[in-house]
């Protein structure tokens, strides 16, 4: 510490006499040996290295002067309630020995008189800031620690301005930023109005049943984000109209004891404001804001969050009113509203007073948090992510979903924190609600340098704080007038196409009669992909009309401009894209249809987007033949000798073949959309299509057959162990009925004969070998989607051997085979490998599948129970059996068991009944005379709907599922995408379909 030449202006350059004006002699004789005994006046220094710590401690606090004065009064009133001396004053002994308290203590005594007169008042208080001896500092997260005292309201009053204290020393320090700290200010409001909420209770009448009653925290306090000296906004609600009476005598006393001990409790937000009843029951909540609540009743509810009393009541009564909340957006007059409340406020503001206020005034507070919550009440109507209560996790929210951009929301984020900060300081120098900065020079020093402000050469402190404070103030209130105002204007500017050029509120409401859920998000899409004056950007100009219409006609409009404007980002600088979507025809709409409505094919063309492509030729839009796909497949895997590379080939030539079928399949009842491809050799005569759900299951499985024989290609060449030896792929399942739908994994058996003169063992570690190589490459993570290679129909399940040799396999049917296996191998066709052994084992199972005696009345019963049993235990808990595609009443299953049971009763005399598609086995039965012709019709019906209806689950989801809503997006997808426009209309027809589908499948069981 460097020492002084003059003993004038000595403790000056401590920092003391500053606020006085009297060079230090105040602290002079405070610090001297009739005071504190700190310092020796003949020799203008600290008396020893102890006092020297402590007076460098004071001259950091906000305020020297206060700091000391402070110091001084409470070694005096300490010395009153001991009897004691300064000399023996245990303040002093521990603020020399205890570092963290020095710290602590003299930072709160610099920046809050009334802390400091509290701690006059309780000298014993400052232990509450002593170091653990761990050497943490105290908690500061807002909890009340119980405080002796036989009153209840005093005992809290003392436990409240302990926390407080806490609070504000690790505040003061950097224990804690301003988000913790408004935090643990909220945490401290909720013990607090528990505590209070608890006193009432017990002051009740006895007799008096205790009232279920909520209370719910608003505006700063909700939304976590309290200041130090605010009223706390609440709403009381009640259970029942029984409680009313006892929950309002308990609200009352809340109210009474909250304003004894903290603040003022403030239930203004509550229906009807004052002039309402204190507490309502939640009906009574409900009725008011569905019929009378205004829009800023419901900008307030944002910031709704449960607080003290019946937490899951308070919960409730949020829940209830949420869907209230995120419709309010959608009136007329909402935007508005939310802007002139704005500017009421602003008007309201003392002229004297609107430069310097940095909640209400221009620049404020209050201009980021309306910002934030009037994009929080339009966006967050479809995007959950942008609701939490908190001023900041909103803001976040809205930067990362891309509704407010990065620099913006960090442009705000630091005015925010800033004007916050000076708000606490403010408020905690007095503990007094203000939200003005004052004007006289000291007061201006002192908040300066409560801030962290310090001189630099040229420029004070306060001239530093002043600067900064302009600054954010100026970019504030320049985001709030563009988030608030400008969006709709900016975006609409930048549209000129003859549908969009509208005013704000028109090109609004026509988004809103299309459907758009969010208009304000479909105008920033289009302003994405139109402004400038790029060429690219005029060919979009002329586009996008035409295909909003065409997201209009989806369930959901904004996903198909989303989609496509992900789309156009990818491609967007390619030259073929927008002249293919200008000049190709259809080629837009489809697009717009097919990204509309189908998640799976937006999510491919994502990864994919050239096999867009597929959409400007019709022929490119039929499934390719079989032995097409099979031969191209090959050549791409025989283009690599490494095998993961061969496969990758593989599995890229798979995605774009999922492209062309899915694409071909949403747009075939597409009307004038729907693709007219004509044969190869030019005739004008029509190429397989997909009219019929059998041709989409054939189509897929037909590339399934060609990914698995060029996977199985490159994983035969990486096994040379492997040559000689025969080896085939058996198609189970639904990959074996050619009825695969877009997600199936691939059902298969695993078969191998050993070559002459080779051992079983070696043949046999040979053939697992390459069906290990092949689920490995198939199964080696990509971009591209998977196709999961299940061979769990083999005998004996996951527990049996994954591969088998023909003769083996001829064993098990022949010895240990039961009827469910026979079933199971009703599926069964050569896929892939060595045709020969494939054929030897086709002809190997004939009469296990196809009994030559049908079977026995036991086998009969089996089956039956079987099919029971699966349809309680595999359906899922929850599931709606009347919709449920697989299991439900009337769908897949029902009618699979129904045919296959015939297929094994009577194939081995009818050889008609041998094959594995469902429906034309079903065909045959019905020609065959084992099933009536309408009950053949219904079962058709209630399959092929059931089938249709699971892929466009798919389509539509992106995501494998069974269920077909009741209600919802989901459905109106399905519908519009299987050509239906009455969503409800839909579902009747498919209930009414399953049910007949259900009756005719039993009869045929049960036959």
């Amino acid at each position: 510490m460097s020492r002084p030449t003059r003993a004038p202006g000595r403790l000056a350059r401590y920092g003391f006499g500053t606020a006085e004006g009297d060079g230090g002699a105040r602290a002079a004789d405070l610090l001297g040996p009739e005071g504190l005994r700190l310092w020796q006046p003949a020799e203008q220094e600290p008396v020893d290295e102890a006092a020297a710590e402590l007076l460098a401690a004071l001259s950091r606090a906000a305020d020297p002067d206060l700091a000391l004065r402070q110091l001084h009064r409470i070694v005096e009133a300490e010395g009153r309630s001991t009897d004691g001396s300064t000399a023996e004053s245990p303040l002093l002994a521990d603020l020399h020995k205890d570092p963290g308290l020095r710290r602590r203590l003299i930072a709160v005594l610099g920046a809050s008189a009334a802390l400091g007169d509290h701690l006059v008042a309780h000298p014993e208080h400052y232990r509450a800031l002593r170091t653990a001896p761990d050497g943490l500092a105290p908690t500061a997260e807002g909890r009340l620690e119980p405080a002796d005292g036989g009153n209840p309201v005093a005992a809290l009053r003392t436990a409240y301005r302990l926390a407080l204290l806490r609070i504000a020393a690790a505040d003061l320090t950097g224990g804690r930023g301003l988000e913790q700290t408004m935090a643990a200010l909220s945490a401290l409001a909720d013990a607090t109005l528990s505590a209070a909420y608890e006193i009432a209770v017990a002051e009740l009448a006895e007799g008096t049943e205790r009232p279920r009653l909520a209370v719910v925290a608003m505006g700063k306090c909700g939304g976590g984000e309290l200041n130090y000296v605010s009223d706390v906004d609440v709403i009381f609600v009640a259970a029942e109209d029984a409680d009313l009476s006892a929950a309002t005598q308990v609200a009352t006393r809340l109210i009474s004891i909250c304003g004894l001990v903290a603040w003022p409790v403030d239930a203004a937000l509550r229906p009807e404001g004052s002039r309402g009843p204190l507490v309502r029951t939640l009906a009574s909540h409900l009725a008011y804001y569905r019929r009378w609540a205004r829009t800023w009743e419901f900008q307030a509810l944002l910031k709704a969050r449960p607080a003290a009393g019946d937490l899951p009541l308070a919960q409730e009564w949020i829940d209830q009113l949420a869907p209230l909340v995120w419709r309010a957006a959608e009136r007329p007059e909402a935007v508005e509203d939310v802007r002139a409340m704005r500017r009421r406020i602003i008007d309201h503001i003392p002229p004297k007073e609107l430069e310097r206020e940095i909640k209400r005034g221009p620049g404020g507070l209050r201009d980021i948090e309306f910002a934030v919550q009037l994009l929080q009440l339009v966006h967050g109507r479809g995007d959950e992510t942008l609701r939490p209560p908190g001023t900041i996790p909103a803001l976040r929210a809205l930067v990362a979903g891309g509704y407010v951009g990065r620099a913006d929301g960090e442009a705000l984020l630091r005015g925010y924190r800033f004007l916050r900060s000076v708000e606490h300081r403010l408020q905690l120098q007095g503990l007094r609600r203000t939200h003005t900065v004052p004007a006289e020079p000291g007061a201006l020093r002192w908040l300066a340098a409560a801030l962290g402000f310090t001189a630099t050469p040229g420029r004070s402190a306060v001239e530093s704080f002043r600067a900064e404070w302009v600054t954010h103030a100026t970019e504030v209130r320049r985001l709030h007038a563009k988030l608030l105002y400008r969006p709709l204007l900016e975006s609409v500017a930048r549209v000129p196409a003859d549908g969009l050029r509208l005013t704000p509120e028109a090109a609004r409401n026509r988004l809103e009669i299309l459907g758009f859920a969010d208009p304000a998000g479909a105008l920033r899409h289009l302003q994405a992909l139109t402004g400038g004056v790029s060429r690219t950007a005029a060919i979009q100009r002329t586009l996008l009309p035409v295909l909003l219409s065409e997201f209009a006609d989806a369930p959901e409009p904004d996903r198909g401009l989303l989609n496509y404007r992900k789309v156009s980002d990818k491609l967007g600088s390619t030259p073929w894209y927008l002249r293919l979507l200008r000049d190709g025809g259809p080629v837009a709409r489809r697009l717009a249809r097919v990204l509309a409505l189908s998640r799976y094919v937006a999510d491919l063309l994502a990864r994919d987007p050239e096999a867009l492509r597929l959409l400007a030729e019709e022929n490119e839009l039929a499934p390719r033949a079989p032995e097409v796909l099979r031969e191209g497949f090959l050549a791409a895997a025989a283009r690599h000798t490494d095998p993961v590379e061969a496969t990758s080939a593989v599995r890229a030539l798979r995605r774009r073949e999922l492209v062309r079928v899915a694409c071909a399949d949403l747009l075939c009842r597409a009307g004038a959309l729907a693709p007219s491809p004509t044969r190869a050799d030019g005739a004008n005569r029509p190429a397989r299509g997909l009219s019929d759900i059998t041709e989409v299951g054939t189509a897929l499985a037909d590339v399934t057959d060609a990914t698995l024989a060029a996977a199985l290609r490159a994983a035969q060449a990486s096994q040379p162990a492997s040559e000689g030896l025969r080896f085939a792929v058996i198609g189970m399942g639904r990959l074996g009925g050619y009825e695969s739908n877009y997600l199936s994994d691939a059902d298969v058996l695993f078969v191998y004969d050993p070559p002459p003169g080779t051992s079983e063992s070696a043949a046999s570690a040979a053939a697992h070998a390459v069906a290990e190589e092949l689920r490995r490459l198939l199964g080696v993570p990509a971009p591209d989607p998977p196709l999961g290679v299940d061979a769990d129909l083999r005998p004996e399940g996951r527990q049996g051997p994954l591969v088998r040799s023909l003769a083996a396999y001829a064993q098990y049917y022949a010895r240990w085979s039961r009827v469910w296996e026979a079933q199971a191998l009703l599926r069964a066709r050569f896929v892939c490998g060595d045709a020969d052994l494939g054929a030897e084992f086709e002809a190997m199972i004939e009469p296990v599948r196809y009994p030559a005696d049908g079977l026995t009345r036991e086998q009969v019963v089996e089956i039956r129970r079987i099919k029971a049993r699966v349809e309680t235990e595999r359906l899922p808990r929850g599931a709606d059996p009347a919709t449920h595609t697989k299991l439900g009443r009337g769908g897949l299953a029902d009618v699979e068991w129904a045919v296959q049971l015939v297929q094994l009763r009577h194939a081995g005399a009818i050889p008609e009944l041998r094959g594995t598609r469902t429906l034309d086995a079903l065909a045959a039965a019905e020609r065959a005379g084992l099933i009536d012709r309408a009950d053949a019709a219904e079962m058709a019906a209630g399959w092929s709907l059931a089938a249709q209806v699971r892929n466009a689950l798919m389509l539509v989801r992106g995501r494998a599922g069974d269920q077909l809503p009741r209600h919802g997006v989901e459905l109106a997808g399905v519908a519009r995408l299987l050509g239906r426009d009455d969503p409800g209309e839909f579902l009747d027809e498919y209930l009414r379909t399953g049910r007949r589908s259900r009756a005719a499948a039993e009869r045929v069981l049960d036959a």
